[in-house]
């Protein structure tokens, strides 16, 4: 629910061929055989032509275009945003020519670069982009890769031109896997896994058993201190995962939670241990650190852990913000914050890893985004959707599909808390069944890390027309 509003944001300059430079770059990453076919607007004299019609629309700060026209492609009908000839077939050859009728390039661009977002005047109670104010919640596209669709046309055009087939990346250390799968844990929650049922038990005046879950706090582990139990339950399926970890234990602004514990010198140690053992360890940056960069040096100092990867609590971005301060540039080489709370799919309508688009100077940023694609909380949440157990796996499956179908990266976040024997409606169960449902489709898991030296072997910056 949106209950908070941001000015309009002032215009940018933004030309065809910055826009189409950055379309391009992640095309050729999303297909790394790509020949040297020259892609251009009409009138360029390109092999791939593509029509323009975006007017004006780049040049204003309207958040959101025209309602798109749905063509099929792939068996599946899929949005295209400025298609101002939905009457004509979507590729049209001429000898050695393809023209392409709907303007994929500054639709791609407007998913992938977070247009609406940074536009967007609404915001939730803790200051992000919300869900029911997307397009994709408009238009019901939340699951799709829109954006890989649209590479999709984009490949069929190339592929005629050059009389060469083009394959999606593939993963892995031999890279054999058809898709990866990326299993991460925000560690926010160490020791209060017996609060809720002592609260309880103390709010129904049963004093034995309120005595007894205090007792055994004191006495025994907590529950929720089980960061091996939670790495074990990763190898069994001959993974490593990577653990986001919270330096920050003072609530954050309006008295929102961080940590319920300390990185003492034993849970250093324990990390350690599992970064011994193939997992990685990752920053999860406080709510006052996504618009603060000299709060986020002090976590990175705070946590004194060698960390590639981000991933800020809550879920907190601010797209004018977040992807411009210096210490997030500086310091990590990805992050993995951008997913939905509200749903699971896709917040950018693209199942691949991407680098943000920086308005502020108008090119790609040098750090790398791991989107977000699932969230156990999302999953069942009074504020969020409400599934039953036996209905999880049935809704990712689809969304699991369509990620394989493209060679794209399936992010999923399970905190650890919810590996309590006890939850029964997010728990270790659910967990399970996605995990032996992703392996049983041949996902490669791969940790942040891994994710990111693969994705940056290959060249990222090819010029417009090449």
């Amino acid at each position: 629910m949106s209950v908070a509003s941001l000015p309009p944001a002032a215009p940018v300059t933004l030309s065809a061929e910055v826009r189409l430079r950055y379309v391009l770059m992640h095309f050729r990453l999303a297909y790394p055989d790509c020949p040297d076919v020259r892609i251009g607007y009409a009138g360029t004299q390109s092999q791939v032509e593509v029509a323009e019609a975006s007017g004006n629309f780049f040049a204003e700060n309207k958040p959101y275009p025209a309602a798109p026209n749905w063509r099929e492609w792939l068996g599946r009908p899929v949005p295209f945003f400025f298609d101002n000839a939905p009457a004509t077939s979507l590729l049209l050859s001429q000898e050695n020519r393809v023209l392409i009728s709907a303007d994929i390039i500054a639709a791609a661009f407007y998913l992938l670069s977070g247009w609406q977002e940074y536009f967007s005047t609404e915001r939730d109670r803790h200051g992000r982009f919300p869900y029911a104010a997307s397009v994709q919640k408009q238009y019901g596209f939340v699951t799709l890769p829109v954006v890989n669709y649209y590479f999709d046309v984009l490949k069929t055009a190339v592929e005629y031109v050059s009389g060469q087939r083009l394959h999606s990346r593939h993963w892995g250390g031999s890279q054999e896997a058809d898709f990866a799968a990326f299993i991460s844990h925000d560690i926010d929650n160490l020791h209060s896994a017996w609060k809720a049922p002592a609260k309880a038990a103390l709010q129904q005046c049963k004093i034995s058993l309120f005595s007894k879950l205090i007792w055994r706090h004191f006495t025994q582990p907590d529950t929720w201190d089980n960061l091996e139990t939670v790495a074990a339950a990763v190898a069994q399926y001959d993974g490593r995962s990577t653990f986001f970890i919270l330096p920050s234990h003072r609530p954050g602004p309006g008295g929102t939670p961080n940590a319920d514990y300390r990185l003492t010198l034993k849970l250093r140690q324990r990390l350690g241990r599992l970064v011994e053992q193939g997992y990685e360890l990752g920053l999860h940056a406080s709510l006052a650190t996504s618009n603060n960069s000299s709060k986020l040096r002090s976590e990175i100092n705070r946590i004194n852990l060698k960390v590639l990867g981000c991933r800020f609590h809550y879920l907190k971005w601010d797209p004018r913000l977040t992807p411009f301060i210096n210490a997030l540039q500086d310091f990590f080489s990805y992050d993995s914050t951008l997913g939905y709370a509200e749903h699971f799919g896709f917040r950018h309508s693209y199942c691949l890893p991407f680098y943000p688009f920086d308005f502020r100077n108008g090119y790609a940023t040098e750090f790398l985004e791991i989107p977000l694609n699932v969230m156990d909380a999302t999953l069942h949440h009074p504020n969020y959707l409400q599934l039953a157990p036996q209905e999880i796996l049935p809704a990712l499956t689809p969304l699991f599909a369509e990620i394989k179908r493209f060679g794209g990266v399936a992010s999923v976040l399970w905190h650890n808390e919810n590996f309590d024997p006890d939850n029964t409606q997010t728990g270790p169960q659910q967990f399970h069944e996605i995990m032996r449902h992703l392996q049983q489709q041949g996902a490669a898991f791969q940790t942040g890390r891994e994710i990111w030296e693969e994705y940056t072997t290959e060249p990222t910056t090819p010029t417009p027309n090449s």
